[in-house]
């Protein structure tokens, strides 16, 4: 039997196939979880249904587990609340919901954080922080006893990663946001939590220039390598599960230990050899 048998949640935030949300929701359907999922709203005029194909495309394997696949703009409170009501008349009740939402303009993403104008910060903001407030609001009715919500956060948010720019302002909010919510629904026994996990190749990674950041990730970590695809799956799946039913409020690193580090370590140690 998997750790999710007969346990019904929401995945929100799948963009393709390499989404850490797309890790994690195979990792959960694999052991039984059965799954809402939402994706990015089609543009109007797209007969090929882009964003919906890529998220078929990342499903492949789990289908039979998926119950039901469904557009979600984050900024529009009725479209959360229909998804509500569709995983309500679905499943009754929730045992989880994965939050992997973030999205920034690239004209307020690519410059410093002190040139991103006021209605891209206001954009970021709500897509990627606010939205985690809306989707707990509208949940929470329907969400069991010992059910959990998890949301995707970054290093980046705790302190200053250079080229991360406006989503590290997002990120703090996100994990200040996830604190509050786990005090505000611990009464309902809804466990909420933020999975900080280190750079990984997705298409939010590549955008946050991902590449130049694995080789001194890989340099500086304890464990001297970067995490997995598995590594995610595991970790995801724990915070989801009644594994961590003790675990709220909590923002979890999933980095090989790079965020414990005051100093380069063995990557100045090569560093000097190559001198």
């Amino acid at each position: 039997m998997g750790l999710f048998e007969n346990k019904k949640g929401l995945i929100l935030g799948i963009a393709n196939d390499s989404s850490i949300a797309s890790i994690i929701a195979h990792e959960v359907m694999k052991q039984g979880a059965v799954c809402g999922i939402t994706h990015l709203p089609d543009k109007p005029g797209d007969e090929k249904k882009k964003n919906t194909m890529r998220v078929k495309k990342a499903l492949r394997g789990v289908e039979d587990n998926v119950a039901f696949l469904a557009p979600l703009n984050v900024q529009d409170d009725d479209n959360i609340k229909a998804v509500m009501e569709q995983a309500e008349k679905e499943f009754g009740k929730l045992d989880f919901i994965l939050h992997s939402v973030a999205f920034a303009n690239l004209d307020d993403l690519k410059v410093p954080t002190v040139g991103c104008s006021r209605e891209g910060f206001k954009m970021a903001m709500d897509v990627s922080a606010y939205s985690l407030i809306a989707v707990a609001n509208a949940a929470q009715e329907i969400m069991n006893e010992d059910s959990a919500i998890t949301c995707m956060t970054y290093y980046g948010g705790e302190k200053c990663v250079p080229g991360y720019n406006m989503m590290g302002v997002c990120k703090a909010a996100l994990e200040s946001i996830t604190k509050y919510l786990a005090y505000d629904l611990g009464p309902k026994k809804i466990r909420v939590n933020a999975l900080s996990a280190g750079p990984v190749k997705t298409l939010a990674g590549v955008a946050a220039g991902v590449r130049d950041m694995l080789q001194m990730y890989e340099g500086m970590a304890p464990l001297g390598r970067n995490i997995t695809s598995e590594d995610i799956a595991n970790t995801g799946a724990y915070l989801l599960s009644n594994m961590s039913s003790g675990v709220t409020g909590e923002i979890l690193h999933l980095d090989c230990g790079y965020n414990i580090m005051g100093s380069p370590g063995r990557l100045a140690e090569k560093f000097a050899e190559s001198k």
